[in-house]
């Protein structure tokens, strides 16, 4: 108000009845839940950048415990939030721990160990875009000196297979977070450009696909490599017995945290199977769902790379924006293609299994199992595809009739029918029921013999030729050599992690 407007006013009659308006009540906004699970502002901050404010199960459990400290197994569900619910508790720790000590080779005080690829890359992106936030909050803050200090220094790396050496090397300098595959962190070990006995945290994500893949005998490398590290935490969709014997192996009893199983349903993802004829016939039924005018992005998955190539060519030649995506691939060739993916340029992604984990758009509204899977398990990881980020999604399944017992497997796995569903004009053909087994005869078991060399004598334990097999003979070697601490010394297939 000016000088002259303030005289005015003074200058007024006392009767002079002054209108004020009245405050419009604000409502109050709510606490960002996060705060309550003991985060410190700037990640809590960062979190909220991001668009959320309220925890998943699995984050409302895990953070917490893992912040009090202790080895954690966590199970949950593809899609839950779980990537969040060891990246945040890491990241504080490492936000508050003091400064390194220089060195001139690159010694991370986090490890993050993922199965794939993809799945490394994609944790290393959101633990940065975790750090930008944490840096944006920084700018406005005038407190929190020490985590400011923490933030400039704080680096994230991502080591995984088929990528240059030397720009790795390069990532790696200054890293307190290393996001990986096992087999190339191991060989920069051997190399002796990275240390990880400083390593304070170590996470093993994906732990049953992991196992899966052949990479045992390289977790059992690394734990000892990392044996001085304060926690382990481990996530894994189920704790199957396996799992619960690596546990046992690298963690010092571990509490447990089991939010969901493989027989959880997915709330958000509707499942539907069509039983096909023929090749040909799995053809129709999968352009009819890609042209569904609800498809936004889809991720078909095949059985095998060769399937990929041609599957991805067909849809090409049919008119759809399709690429193809499988583990023989260069890593730049599939970087850019998920890159792509991401970006909207790609409708169509065909895929093997490689794709199952590690590939996180909100925007797949459609998973299509045009080959189905080699494991039940990764039935599972397939269709959490999509219907992510409170997101509803499709699962489709398309299945030969030749196919009855993969189809039987899943559903045991699951503990969940998939009910065949048809589409008009594209029926399957009725299948005639099969003729009855006849029942062996009573008394007799498959791996008895016939005494005599099968010439028509009685049947009798152990005989000799033309009978079902001879007993195994005693003392016989185990199935899968084992090295100390019951790790197998067979490798196996890496899938792309290498």
């Amino acid at each position: 108000m000016s000088f002259l407007a303030e005289a005015e006013e003074a200058q007024a009659p006392l009767n002079t009845v002054q209108e004020v308006a009245e405050p419009v009540p604000t409502e109050p906004q709510a606490p960002n839940a996060f705060l309550a699970l003991g985060l410190i502002q700037p990640l809590v901050d960062a979190v909220a950048a991001l668009g959320y404010t309220a925890p998943t199960p699995v984050q409302a459990q895990a953070v917490p415990s893992a912040l009090a400290g202790g080895d954690w197994m966590v199970s949950s569900q593809t899609g839950s939030g779980k990537t969040a619910a060891f990246l945040l508790p890491v990241l504080q720790r490492l936000l508050t721990l003091p400064p390194a000590a220089a060195s001139r080779v690159a010694a991370p005080r986090a490890i993050v160990l993922c199965p794939t690829r993809e799945l490394a890359q994609q944790v290393a992106s959101d633990a940065i875009d975790l750090m930008r936030g944490v840096s944006a909050a920084m700018r406005s803050a005038s407190k929190h000196d020490k985590v400011r200090d923490a933030v400039r220094g704080l680096r994230v790396a991502t080591i995984v297979g088929g990528m240059a050496y030397g720009k790795q090397l390069f990532d790696l300098r200054g890293a307190d977070l290393v996001v990986a595959t096992p087999g190339r962190l191991l060989d920069l070990q051997e190399r002796k450009q990275i240390r990880l006995d400083l390593c304070h945290m170590l996470v093993v994500d994906e732990a049953d696909r992991m196992l899966d893949l052949g990479f045992a005998e390289d977790l059992a490398a690394l734990h000892d490599a990392t044996a001085h590290r304060e926690q382990t935490m481990m996530f894994s969709a189920t704790f199957a017995p396996r799992i619960m014997t690596l546990a046992s192996r690298v963690m010092r009893e571990p509490g447990r945290l089991e939010l969901a199983t493989a027989q959880d349903r997915h709330t958000d993802i509707t499942q539907t199977l069509h039983w096909a004829d023929n090749l040909d016939h799995k053809h129709k039924l999968l352009e009819h769902w890609l042209r569904d005018v609800a498809l936004e992005q889809a991720v078909v998955f095949a059985s095998t790379q060769v399937d990929t190539e041609a599957l991805a060519e067909t849809l090409q030649q049919m008119g759809h924006a399709a690429v193809a995506l499988h583990g023989a691939m260069p890593q730049g060739v599939r970087n850019r293609r998920l890159q792509n993916l991401r970006d909207g340029h790609i409708r169509v992604l065909v895929a093997t299994d490689v794709a199952a984990r590690g590939i996180d758009v909100p925007t797949i509204s459609h998973v299509i199992n045009f080959g189905l899977p080699m494991k039940a398990e990764d039935y599972v990881h397939r269709i959490g595809r999509t219907g992510r980020a409170g997101r509803s999604g499709h699962a489709i399944t398309l299945a030969e009739h030749r196919e009855r017992a993969k189809i039987r497997a899943i559903e045991a796995y699951t503990r969940q029918t998939l009910v065949p569903t048809v589409i008009p004009g594209l029926e399957p053909t009725p299948q005639a029921p099969k003729p009855r087994r006849d029942k062996p005869m009573p008394g007799f078991r498959k791996g008895q013999a016939r005494a005599g060399g099968g010439g028509g004598g009685r049947w009798a334990e152990g005989g000799g030729g033309g009978g079902y097999g001879a007993p195994r003979p005693e003392g016989g070697a185990p199935r899968g050599d084992r090295g100390p601490g019951g790790f197998r010394n067979d490798r196996g297939p890496r899938g792309g992690g290498r």
